[in-house]
């Protein structure tokens, strides 16, 4: 069984605890890693290496910083291909989709490749009688992450290369689900010559979380994921004066009007409900129809829905590929059946679905009206 730990101060690092979460290949079912989920000691000892590691980071010139996202950035495109594959062998994203997050997230690092320039100050002279007026911008000391499953690659990559670029150092904690892929990211700065311990990796639950929220010594985190836990980072993390940004979940809804393009409207339905296996905040829930367009654009919608090819992410030509774990799965299937007891009709129907060769993957598909 593969045993995925911790990096921590440019290294791998087991940590003090003894618990371990269970990471599944969405397409087959099967169990093929152990994640440690580390614990208080293990955060706060991480937390005491990145400060220290910030001390002399902090003190490098931009430029010196920015050379190390553009080695970072190379380094990523030439090892894409593997990256992408931990993506798809974790969250079960087709290979398309798995590609185009990784991009979306390695565009932030191009951006942090401009460094020198972004933390440029500005300087104004005679604002007021006798009065000059600057602004300097400095790094705030560690900072720390907390990203969901859907997207690991994307979402850490929209957090940790400005925050390091900027000079701080950081303190990842990635899903559980799927965390490989940011072992893999910091296995990578770490060959991009990123000092020990800016970047570092601890794996957890709801213990290393609250261990991040408390401790005095971290000074801003960044988290997405669902509303509730967005709101109980926001008020634990502002009630122990960190800054900090909290994205929850999202649900989107779309009017389609009767003078519309009517292919483009069902082909953007499709790609907006179906892409990621609708595991994205960007995800199209709700589609209402003004007019007489309705009947027009449920039988469209569902011909393509039926003609969608639901299939494991490896396999280019699927289309949707599973959800990431069986609770996922059967969660889904409670909101369907939910849907057909109150009255709505199941248009196209997936609860049954099984591909040969992948019975026990997490798959699904369907469509209500």
């Amino acid at each position: 069984m593969n045993l995925i730990q911790h990096f921590v101060n440019g290294k791998v690092y087991k940590g003090s605890s003894s618990k371990k979460g269970k990471v599944y290949n969405p397409a087959t079912g099967d169990q093929e890693s152990e994640v440690i989920l580390g614990n208080k000691e293990d955060l706060n000892k991480t937390v005491e290496l990145a400060k220290k590691a910030y001390e002399s980071w902090s003190l490098k010139p931009p430029l010196q910083r920015a050379r190390v996202m553009f080695k970072f950035k190379e380094l990523i495109e030439k090892n894409s291909d593997d990256i992408i594959k931990l993506i798809v062998s974790e969250h079960g994203k087709v290979y398309e989709d798995a590609r185009g997050s990784l991009t979306r997230g390695l565009e932030v690092v191009e951006f942090a490749c401009g460094i020198p320039q972004i933390l440029k100050g500005e300087f104004t002279e005679n604002v007021g009688s006798e009065v000059d007026s600057w602004s300097i911008r400095q790094p705030l000391g560690v900072c720390a992450g907390i990203t969901p499953f859907n997207f690991p690659a994307m979402v850490p990559m929209w957090m940790f290369p400005m925050a390091i670029a900027c000079g701080n150092s950081f303190i990842l904690k990635p899903s559980e689900k799927d965390p490989s892929c940011a072992f893999r990211l910091a296995e990578l700065l770490n060959e991009a010559g990123l000092p020990e311990g800016v970047f570092n990796v601890i794996n957890g639950d709801k213990e290393v979380v609250d261990a991040i929220l408390n401790n005095n010594d971290i000074q801003a985190v960044s988290f997405v994921g669902s509303t509730p836990v967005a709101k109980y980072i926001y008020e634990n993390a502002a009630k122990n004066e960190k800054r900090v940004q909290a994205l929850g979940g999202a649900k989107n809804h779309c009017v389609v009007m009767p003078d519309c393009d009517l292919d483009q409207a069902v082909n953007g339905l499709m790609g907006a409900a179906y892409g990621s296996a609708g595991e994205r905040c960007m995800a199209q829930s709700v589609a209402v129809a003004v007019g007489d367009i309705g009947d027009k654009l449920v039988d469209n919608l569902s011909k393509k829905v039926e003609a969608l090819k639901v299939g494991p992410g490896m396999d280019k030509n699927s289309e949707m590929g599973p959800l990431i774990t069986k609770e996922h799965l059967e969660k889904v299937k409670g909101y369907v059946d939910l849907g057909v007891k109150e009255g709505a009709n199941l248009v196209v129907d997936g609860r049954n679905l099984k591909l040969q060769g992948y019975e026990n993957g997490f798959f699904y598909g369907w469509m209500f009206i």
